[in-house]
């Protein structure tokens, strides 16, 4: 796979760091370029005994060979940036587009009172401000940025470059498609498009030059702020399942459901997924904790998945069986 995009069939939370850290050192990737909105997406990644909650670097910086890009339409907040950068010391890996919108202060202030934060219950990180602002051709970008001047690089050009060369690359998107401003519960929602398509215009890669859509689903559903969630379930039954989760980035409890075949079957068709992952199965069903080979999954689970690519008419190729980096079963054609 020469340029994958990785996208979220739900509304956020459903593993997208794990899979793309995965992806990065088992494939050896050498350039992930993070689309989306901005730092309101926290992406857990699981490596080597320590957790990490990235907000605007991609999870593909576990392999140190990787270039780390963030894409013009992105929104970046400096502060959030520099602290991960140093996070993970990815200084000379970093680049980020002169076109990038900045959050500053007020934006984040307008994020937290209001319509936004009393009706939509945002994340009150100042994206959807800042993203209007934008709009209206009022915003700074990084190039206007002093802290940033180091890391200024033309990332459409260098990601269709590395995608010339034959490299590996992935776009990494962050929400969930159902989370959309077009395609998504409006209006709560976030401030823009986060399709497949919408990630390819974010980081400047047209459509031809994308090999793969990996669609990434959650063995259960849960979404965080307003809006409809089919089949909700009580905190306390959650609780009771295994299925209780807080978000990454607000620290807010995630309200949770039972897999959606219909949604997952719409987000394939808005995302032209080609194959799709699903984690935390090792929480639906415990004894697929650790498990690395398709084989080693009790007949409930397997069903499951099989069920799974049924509904959707694509492939399962990646199963989250725990948080761990190489906490996955590998069914892709050319992984032996």
């Amino acid at each position: 796979m020469t340029c994958t995009v990785v996208v979220c069939g739900f509304f956020g939370d459903t593993g997208k760091g794990k899979i793309i850290s995965y992806l990065a050192l088992k494939d050896k990737v050498d350039v992930t370029v993070r689309a989306g909105v901005g730092p309101n997406a926290g992406h857990t990644v699981v490596y080597q005994g320590r957790t990490y909650k990235m907000r605007m670097l991609p999870s593909a910086f576990v392999y140190e060979k990787c270039r780390l890009l963030i894409g013009p339409g992105v929104l970046v907040n400096p502060e959030v940036l520099l602290k991960e950068v140093e996070l993970t010391n990815s200084w000379d890996r970093v680049g980020v587009d002169p076109q990038c919108a900045i959050i500053e202060p007020r934006h984040i202030e307008a994020d937290r009172k209001g319509h936004l934060a009393s009706e939509i219950k945002t994340t009150g990180t100042g994206t959807g401000p800042c993203n209007a602002e934008r709009a209206l051709r009022k915003v700074k970008l990084a190039r206007d940025i002093p802290e940033l001047e180091r890391f200024l690089t033309d990332v459409p050009l260098e990601v269709n470059q590395a995608i010339d060369r034959g490299e590996t690359v992935i776009i990494e998107g962050t929400q969930g498609t159902f989370l959309s401003l077009f395609h998504g519960t409006y209006p709560y929602c976030t401030s823009k498009d986060v399709t497949a398509s919408a990630a390819c215009s974010d980081v400047g890669v047209g459509p031809k030059k994308v090999d793969e859509v990996l669609l990434v689903l959650k063995a259960f559903t849960t979404r965080v702020g307003g809006g409809p969630l089919p089949g909700e379930i009580s905190w306390e039954e959650a609780e009771k399942r295994g299925w209780a989760e807080i978000a990454a980035v607000t620290g807010r409890k995630r309200r949770a459901a039972p897999f959606n075949f219909e949604l997952a079957k719409r987000a394939v068709m808005l995302n032209s997924a080609t194959q799709a992952a699903v984690t935390k199965m090792d929480v639906l069903f415990p004894e697929c904790k650790g498990a690395r080979s398709y084989d080693d999954l009790p007949e409930e689970a397997k069903e499951f998945i099989e069920k799974i690519e049924r509904e959707i008419s694509v492939p399962v190729t990646l199963i989250g069986t725990g948080p761990g980096v190489w906490e996955v079963i590998d069914r892709r054609p050319h992984i032996q």
